[in-house]
């Protein structure tokens, strides 16, 4: 029943998806932004199951596993980060993205840089530019999507007994034909699909949860709070109250690093110009939000009716969960969410690393739809590739793909949002300053209580305000 109900929900989205091919334009800006005609609910419950992915499902309830109550603070310095974010930047993304030559997330960050710079710089001289943000993308985005693949494996494995190589080719197989036949509008309508699974799926989880405690003679707060010493601590135990406000800054950075993820930004490019971004975002806002909660409450559950055992692997906690409580066809269900969430995100980044192997890489960027989706399969591949061969964590692998692309990204969209003039080299500068100081954060773990993404952001801004200032005091001397 478990294997009949997931495989129900795999058939409805992959005839969601192939069903897009009969209102596509059959062009390669239709496959690559759907027309950029999307409706705001649509825009929003797809962004948010791509911002969703299977690290939610398998890392934070892990995280929440392990860490108790403290891991709130996860879900409200990223919201309150993503928040901010996409006030700053996700109207001038809107209004960019209407220009008829802008298909891509580098596409967009040049058009913007050049009629920010009053003629100073063209499209042809800031290739450089470009190029570096498509190479950027597909190895980033590349590993990310390796990563969500990997995750869907996780309840597989211990629901259906799959080896972690069929849960990868089932997903990535499913992926290709929707994608191929419907581009980004595929993407959409199944992450819509899969957004409402997976708000479904964990809701139950959590009633199911609590109807299984409520039989104890304490009270399910007090038997929380008796799981672990400090496990129901607002801030987490081992950390000073300086330490905590880090942590949580860490994080709301995190969340800001949304503007930099090209998988997500593509899906704000695609608004409808009579649409406004605050009609998208309520729908974005009120599934996050609701979603975050419930995660987080399953993950405290789940400490209580999955003992801690020597060599438990705490990211396999919900489809455990799931398994020790739900009828079969619930089970069924929350595998099905599950593998939703890392779909919904693997479509996403594929087709943006498509989008940037087509669009950003050469001088004349290809108009065969072909070619583009031949660039699909090719990237998809290599994921999954990446996916059967490597064995870190879900939780570790989604963090420092999101961090780096927030760390090489953000800041430059920030920087242009608050209408900043900024040259070729100078975003060059910023987008490298940002990844090395990621890399060396995270690398020799320097100041581990933050999450090294606020420190590479931040390096990125730097760079562009000294170089901004260099570039003044040249001017005036040369005067």
């Amino acid at each position: 029943m478990i294997l009949m109900t997931f495989l129900g929900f795999l058939l409805l989205f992959f005839l969601i998806g192939v069903s897009s091919y009969f209102f596509s334009h059959k062009t390669t800006s239709d496959y690559l932004v759907a027309g950029k005609s999307v409706s705001p609910a649509l825009v929003g419950l797809s962004a948010i199951a791509t911002n969703n992915s299977g690290f939610m499902f398998i890392g934070m309830i892990g995280a929440t596993y392990t860490m108790g109550l403290s891991s709130m603070w996860l879900m409200v310095g990223w919201i309150f980060g993503d928040f901010i974010a996409q006030k700053l930047a996700v109207k001038q993304i809107q209004r960019h993205a209407q220009a008829d030559s802008v298909h891509s997330f580098g596409g967009l960050i040049v058009h913007w840089l050049v009629r920010e710079s009053a003629g100073k710089t063209s499209l042809a001289q800031a290739f450089r530019l470009r190029q570096l943000i498509g190479i950027l993308t597909l190895v980033f985005l590349v590993v990310y999507a390796a990563a969500q693949l990997k995750a869907g494996t996780k309840a597989t494995q211990v629901l259906l007994g799959w080896s972690p190589e069929t849960g990868i080719y089932l997903a990535a197989m499913i992926i290709f034909v929707y994608s191929l036949m419907g581009g980004l509008r595929a993407s959409i309508w199944t992450d819509v699909a899969q957004s409402i699974v997976m708000l479904f799926g964990m809701a139950s989880l959590a009633v199911f949860g609590i109807l299984a405690l409520m039989s104890s003679e304490q009270s399910v707060w007090q038997q929380l709070v008796n799981a672990a010493p400090h496990y129901m601590n607002w801030l987490p135990s081992d950390m000073t109250s300086t330490a905590a406000i880090l942590f949580v800054i860490g994080w709301i950075f995190g969340g800001m690093g949304v503007i930099g993820q090209p998988q997500i930004v593509i899906r704000f490019m695609t608004l409808h110009p009579e649409r406004t971004p605050g009609e998208m975002q309520a729908y974005y806002y009120a599934w996050f939000v609701t979603f975050y909660s419930l995660t987080v409450l399953v993950g405290l559950l789940s400490r209580l009716l999955i003992p801690v055992t020597a060599g438990f692997d705490a990211e396999t906690a919900l489809p455990t969960l799931a398994t020790e409580l739900m009828p079969k066809v619930f089970a069924g269900l929350i595998l099905a969410a599950l593998f939703a969430a890392t779909m919904s995100t693997v479509d996403s980044l594929v087709l943006s690393c498509s989008a940037a192997l087509t669009r950003d890489l050469t001088r004349k960027p290809t108009q065969s739809l072909y070619f583009t989706k031949f660039a699909t399969f090719t990237i998809l591949t290599v994921a999954v590739l990446i996916a059967i061969s490597n064995n870190q964590t879900v939780f570790k692998m989604v963090l420092d793909a999101w961090g780096l692309l927030g760390s090489a990204f953000g800041p430059l969209i920030i920087w242009l949002s608050l209408d900043k003039r900024v040259t070729q080299n100078q975003a060059i500068l910023m987008i490298l300053s940002g990844i090395t100081v990621f890399v060396l954060f995270s690398y020799f773990d320097w100041m581990s209580e933050v999450y090294p993404v606020a420190f590479g952001m931040l390096a990125g801004l730097v760079a562009a305000w000294l170089s901004s200032a260099a570039l003044s005091l040249q001017k005036q001397a040369s005067r």
